[in-house]
């Protein structure tokens, strides 16, 4: 008898222990096909999401990559970028920083069909998983580009504003801000920063997963 209580003790204990981390964890989401056919998702109804074009950046940038603090921002990464920096590119992956596939001009996919693939196979050696979601540098995607894309089982992502600095931007429910880390760009990390204690974010997950998912028609 005396066991018997002891053991109930125990595990009484251990639940106490182990229930808050339940509770508490974040959950790692995987969803595809958040439309019934190929398209391209700019927008959720609920909240905002913030999302970063990496094309370029040194240690200025890895060092703010190092300091950065969740809840994060969805990263879309060149992988050209990711190859010249190893070191931020792991510090990404150790640090469990949503990722994703930044690509190249839309209609670069409609002169090499084969790109897409050879991105993929690069992106999931560099960060060891596929990516979730997909965008071109101009956020152009032909209507190949889309259906491979859901071959490939991957999201099309837009924006719903791709602010360039300056002004901050009014806020709107369900909206995906993006800025753009590039050669020629002239946004900088103060201005991430400034944007990012601007508002309250959320992933893109919680974002469309709040409600309804809006997205934009491609002419074909």
């Amino acid at each position: 008898m005396l066991k018997k209580i002891g053991w109930i003790m125990i595990i009484c204990m251990l639940t106490l222990v182990l229930w808050p981390s339940f509770i508490t964890a974040p959950q790692l989401l995987s969803v595809f096909k958040l439309t019934e056919e190929p398209d391209v998702i700019v927008r959720g109804t609920s909240g905002s999401a913030l999302t970063l074009d990496i094309s370029f950046g040194d240690s200025a940038l890895e060092n703010w990559i190092a300091d950065l603090e969740a809840p994060y921002p969805l990263l879309l990464v060149d992988t050209a970028w990711a190859k010249r920096f190893p070191d931020s590119s792991e510090l990404i992956r150790k640090k469990n920083i949503p990722v994703a596939l930044l690509g190249k001009k839309g209609a670069v996919y409609e002169e090499d069909s084969t790109l897409l693939t050879k991105q993929l196979e690069e992106f999931t050696i560099l960060f060891e998983k596929r990516p979730l979601w997909f965008r071109t540098s101009d956020e152009v995607f032909p209507k190949l580009l889309q259906e491979s894309l859901w071959k490939h089982e991957i999201n099309a992502l837009g924006s719903t504003l791709r602010w360039k600095g300056g002004k901050l931007p009014s806020h709107k429910k369900g909206e995906i801000l993006t800025i753009a880390l590039e050669r020629k760009g002239k946004t900088t990390l103060d201005d991430i920063d400034r944007l990012l204690d601007s508002r309250e974010f959320h992933s893109v997950e919680d974002v469309l997963f709040a409600t309804n998912v809006k997205t934009k028609k491609i002419p074909e």
